[in-house]
C-alpha cells in the first residue's frame, strides 16, 4: 500500500527531516491514523467508523515496521510529518516475510485482514519488476503544519536520493490529493487503475524516473 495522505502541501526546496527511530512509532502512528481515517482504502478495509480509530494505529506500526528494517522512516523535529518508504530492494525482501506481516496484520484486523490482504495481492501483481527503485509508502503532515510544505520536504528527500542513485520511485495514489501531490513532485501515471473489488476504491500507480 502506498498512499500519501490527502492532506496536500506545495513543493519545496527546504529539507527539514531526521530520521525518525522506533521511539517515535507510537506518535507517528497516531499521526497516521488520524490522517487516513478518512482514506478510501482504510474506508474499505474498516468500514465502521469507530472500530477503524480503534485498529488504525497498531495497523500502522505494523506498517512503520517494516520501513524501520530499512531505516526508511523520516520525520520532523517536532514530529508533525512522517514519510515512510522502501529502498531499491526493500519491496522484495518485504515480500519475502509477507507470512510474517500477513499474521500481524490478522491480528490487528481480525477478519478484516482479508479486504487488506486483496489490496496487497492486487499491489504485488503490478509491482514494477527488473527497476531498481524507492517505494513511497505513506505519507502524512499534522493540522497544525499543514500547508508549510514539510511533507513536500520529505517526499524530496526520498526523491533527491532516487536522482543521486539513478534509480527510479514508485507509488499508489489512493486520492485525488495524494496524486496531485505525487505528480508535482514528477511522477507520472504507470499503468491503469489498480481496482479492488465489492466496490472498492483504486489505486493509480505512479512512476518517477530520476532526473
Amino acid at each position: 500500500m502506498g498512499p500519501l495522505s490527502s492532506s496536500t502541501v506545495p513543493v519545496v526546496p527546504a529539507r527539514v527531516g531526521r530520521p525518525a527511530s522506533r521511539a517515535d512509532s507510537d506518535v507517528l502512528a497516531a499521526l497516521l491514523a488520524d490522517a487516513f481515517f478518512d482514506d478510501p482504502l482504510t474506508r474499505w478495509i474498516t468500514p465502521d467508523d469507530g472500530r477503524r480509530a480503534a485498529v488504525l494505529p497498531d495497523f500502522f506500526r505494523v506498517f512503520l515496521s517494516m520501513s524501520f528494517a530499512f531505516d526508511a522512516v523520516r520525520t520532523t523535529a517536532g514530529r508533525d510529518a512522517v514519510m515512510t518508504f522502501l529502498p531499491p530492494g526493500g519491496w522484495e525482501e518485504v515480500e519475502r516475510h509477507g507470512d510474517a506481516y500477513g499474521q500481524q496484520f490478522a491480528r490487528v484486523l481480525g477478519e478484516d485482514a482479508a479486504r487488506l490482504a486483496e489490496i496487497t495481492a492486487l499491489q504485488a501483481a503490478h509491482h514494477p519488476v527488473g527497476r531498481p527503485h524507492y517505494y513511497l509508502a505513506f505519507g502524512a503532515v499534522s493540522p497544525r503544519a499543514r500547508g508549510a510544505g514539510v511533507l513536500s520536504s520529505l517526499v524530496g528527500e526520498v526523491t533527491s536520493w532516487a536522482d543521486a542513485q539513478g534509480v527510479g520511485v514508485y507509488t499508489e495514489a489512493s486520492s485525488p490529493g495524494g496524486r496531485a501531490a505525487c505528480l508535482r513532485h514528477g511522477f507520472t501515471p504507470a499503468g491503469p487503475a489498480l481496482t479492488l473489488g465489492d466496490g472498492g476504491p483504486s489505486l493509480e500507480p505512479l512512476w518517477r524516473d530520476p532526473r
